[in-house]
């Protein structure tokens, strides 16, 4: 496929874009044109234009300012054209795709000389749904009577006078033709508890049976995407996508050039996708209230036939439920053993996680009988939902057609909280198999003192193979930051990278060793006596950045960066920002704000902070790293991977522990040099790199700073 004529055409996109922004060429990012243009170019087709053979898939990290967007744009963008398939880029943040869709895309149009269109996909939820809209303005007394149970469901109709106005006037945007239905470019901000109500998910959305279907804004995005030959979005909505099969929001996977930037956040992202979990007391509650509900629907709405049967047999599914939910949350109580533990977030919560992934017989039971009752009620649900669907297109059910039309979301809605429920108690009861990965449970306790059940899968691999790698037609994954220790082991094990996977690396063009300095200064205290530690950086930050007009100061605990801040002379706390006092955007700002007027201004930051955070120049001339970001212990889910691989004969500790680490440390170091023109220090408060075996693995492969 990668005929002369196309590689003709992307060169000649590479050269004109260059001469048109005076611009040299850089090696890394011809490597990755190349590496691309290999990829997508040499697909071998079968007779209906689908990829036949192996899977399609290859690995390129870039380093920061390899260009790597424009690099893989202008490769990909023309064989996709020739090809007549769609070019769908996904990233992890909402900062890249608009620096795509804003500002990477229209530049590429300008200045190479290609034709294209492009277009941002969203999830159904970022569309206001007519229905809904529709129904919150209706004076309806009896179908909010109706709906009055279903409040938890997002159904609730008592509209306010300030929630008239804001309907009122969406209405009157849409009609004028000066909204599009998106929440994002609504004038103002909305609440998240307004626009909740007007949002529906593809359970509840009844689809072409839809009064309003021919106006719905999500679907005429969505038709909308299908014509456009570059689609950016983000790996929930692919994820999202593969789930229901692959086709139903975003083009058939089998047609689609996949381009995942940021792609080391993709096996993360497909756990936590897959992921699931309940709180006992308020399940327990929206049972009961359940009951109390469709009784009332009933004694209001007398209905014959079918419907009308299988409907009384819900309230009395639902109150023989109840008391096995109650048992349950009393059981777990009884077993767990709570301990105070921080998240990756840095916020503590109780939480006891169950060794290997291995619950009790006697849980085990129980979870069979929820598995089994919500089995029931899910059952009973869905044949509703498909007798509503046969009202909608007319079929005699003993619904009225009008009826079917409100009550349809209402019943989705509820289908789909007893379809998480049975899934839920499936995963949680399931014996996992001997010689796979097995799941990790863990219980939380929130701040309402309720029980939350989690069951999460602890590795990717097998649900990308068979998902994404497997039928795509083929992907591409890049990111700054995928190699760990100077390998892509770690990625291709959290990933299931196919076997014929290509990897590169397009090295940054930086001068690392002449514009940054790596220092590891004795503080005289290792990391691993938390209070020595911080007593040690107390004293040290306040001469180490006494000269630098911005920096950034990364911490691997939330408790730390609250007792060094708090023991801090008065005056040098008057310069920090702490994370957590503020929104992110609003610290960044800031923090800008300060510097840009010569003022010294300092960030003290988590995990959050140690990638995706831009701020080249003044804004950041030093960054202190307190200590070698090792994962959390108390994270169920690395726990029980780190069980697994010792189980099987493995170190967890090199293997996982410390590959993740160097992961980290390299994206923190990351926040230094922004520009070609950067330069600053970075000092990393831990002996360990210097002290320890694995520290001097993970300080090969940081970038070659000079070091000190």
């Amino acid at each position: 496929m990668l005929n002369q004529d196309l590689k003709a055409q992307i060169q000649n996109a590479y050269r004109q874009f260059l001469e048109s922004k005076s611009l040299k060429p850089r090696y890394g990012q011809r490597l990755m044109i190349a590496e691309v243009a290999r990829l997508f170019g040499g697909v071998e087709l079968d007779a209906e234009g689908r990829r036949s053979g192996e899977p399609a898939v290859a690995v390129v990290e870039a380093g920061t300012g390899t260009g790597k967007t424009v690099a893989y744009c202008l490769a990909a963008i023309p064989i996709a054209r020739a090809l007549g398939k769609p070019l769908v880029i996904s990233t992890a943040t909402v900062a890249l795709q608009e620096q795509i869709v804003l500002k990477d895309l229209p530049d590429i149009q300008r200045n190479a000389g290609l034709e294209f269109r492009f277009a941002l996909a969203k999830g159904r939820g970022r569309y206001v749904c007519l229905s809904r809209l529709d129904q919150l303005l209706q004076s309806n007394q009896s179908l909010a009577s109706q709906q009055q149970g279903f409040a938890e469901e997002g159904f609730r109709l008592d509209v306010d006078e300030a929630g008239l106005r804001l309907y009122t006037s969406m209405v009157e945007a849409l009609g004028a033709g000066r909204w599009d239905g998106e929440r994002d470019s609504w004038p103002e901000a909305l609440e998240d508890q307004d626009w909740s109500r007007l949002t529906t998910d593809h359970i509840q959305c009844s689809n072409r049976r839809c009064p309003h279907f021919n106006q719905c804004v999500f679907y005429k995005a969505r038709e909308g995407v299908q014509k456009i030959d570059v689609i950016v979005t983000n790996h929930d909505l692919v994820l999202a996508d593969l789930a229901l099969g692959g086709g139903a929001i975003l083009p058939d996977p089998r047609d689609c050039l996949y381009i995942f930037d940021e792609g080391h956040h993709l096996p993360d992202k497909a756990i936590s996708h897959f992921a699931e979990h309940t709180r006992m007391a308020a399940t327990a509650d929206w049972l009961d209230q359940l009951d109390k509900s469709l009784t009332k629907l009933l004694a209001q709405n007398p209905l014959p036939g079918e419907f009308g049967r299988l409907l009384e047999q819900v309230p009395e599914q639902a109150r023989g439920l109840r008391p096995h939910q109650q048992f349950m949350q009393q059981a777990l109580g009884e077993v767990a053993e709570f301990a105070s533990s921080e998240d990756n977030s840095g916020y503590i919560r109780p939480q006891h996680r169950f060794v290997d992934g291995v619950i009790p017989e006697h849980l085990r039971d129980m979870a069979l009988e929820l598995k089994a009752g919500f089995g029931r009620l899910n059952d009973l649900l869905q044949r509703l939902v498909d007798l509503l669907k046969g009202a909608l297109d007319g079929e005699a059910t003993g619904v009225a057609e009008h009826q079917a039309q409100d009550w349809y979301p209402l019943f989705g809605a509820l289908l789909a909280r007893a379809e998480g429920n049975w899934g839920l108690w499936t995963r949680f009861a399931l014996q996992d198999e001997p010689e796979r990965p097995p799941a990790a449970r863990w219980l939380t306790l929130t701040e309402q003192n309720d029980i939350e059940v989690h069951v999460s899968p602890i590795l990717a691999a097998d649900t990308l193979r068979q998902s994404l790698w497997n039928p795509a037609f083929a992907a591409l994954v890049t990111s700054a930051t995928i190699t760990a220790l100077g390998r892509f082991d770690r990625f291709s094990l959290r990933a299931g990278l196919p076997r014929n996977t290509a990897f590169c690396v397009a090295p940054s063009p930086f001068r690392y060793a002449e514009c940054g300095v790596l220092r590891i200064p004795d503080i005289g205290a290792d990391p691993r006596d938390a209070t020595a530690h911080s007593l040690a950086m107390i004293r040290e930050l306040p001469v180490m950045l006494d000269q630098a007009p911005g920096a950034l100061v990364l911490f691997s605990a939330r408790r730390q960066m609250l007792e060094v801040y708090a023991g801090l002379p008065a005056e040098f706390r008057e310069r920090v920002l702490v994370q957590g006092d503020l929104s992110k955007q609003e610290l960044i700002r800031q923090h800008r704000a300060r510097v840009d007027a010569g003022q010294p201004s300092v960030i003290f930051g988590l995990a959050s902070f140690a990638e995706g955070v831009d701020l080249p120049g003044a804004y950041c001339e030093h960054v202190v790293i307190a200590r070698i970001p090792f994962a959390v212990p108390d994270d169920p889910v690395e726990a029980a991977l780190s069980e697994w691989i010792e189980r099987n004969g493995g170190n967890p500790f090199m293997e996982i522990a410390v590959p993740d680490a160097c992961l980290r440390l390299v994206q923190a170091c990351g926040r230094l040099l922004r520009t070609e023109t950067d330069a600053g220090v970075i000092s990393i408060l831990d002996r360990r790199l210097l002290t320890q075996r694995y520290g001097k693995a993970i300080l090969a492969a940081l970038p070659p700073f000079r070091r000190e």
